[in-house]
């Protein structure tokens, strides 16, 4: 992992436009299950895809989920920060749905969403997972 790595997670992190930034995987059926929601809710987004063509050269997507291994400690994709706070993964994420948090979240952080969905998120899950 560069110091450069580093310095671009950072970045994207508190740089975004949107409130709220998932690093993610182009193929991860998780990542898409989380875009689904994100969707369902209206919840403005940004993705930062670190399979895609523009994350190949020099193996910069690798260089930042080594960087963001090193920040979160986590290896797995996708990562959600909301307003700069890491907040987990796909189940994290849901579960905060679920039960509510994430509405308060995003509302803390004037992030406008539908308030009117009541989609269980955990429906947009691959097919093939074992029901929770």
């Amino acid at each position: 992992m560069t110091e450069k790595a580093l310095a671009e997670v950072e970045q994207e992190i508190a740089g975004s436009d949107k409130q709220v930034v998932m690093f993610a995987l182009e193929w991860c059926e998780f990542c898409w299950a989380v875009i689904k929601v994100l969707e369902e809710y209206k919840i403005p987004y940004r993705t930062i895809n670190l399979d895609s063509g523009e994350y190949v050269d020099n193996n910069r997507g690798r260089e930042m989920r080594l960087a963001l291994n090193e920040k979160t400690t986590w290896i797995t994709l996708p990562q959600i920060y909301i307003n700069s706070e890491f907040v987990g993964g796909c189940i994290d994420i849901f579960d905060e749905c679920k039960d509510g948090r994430l509405q308060e979240r995003l509302k803390g952080a004037n992030i406008r969403f539908n308030q009117t969905v009541k989609t269980d998120p955990l429906s947009f899950l691959p097919a093939w997972l074992h029901p929770r």
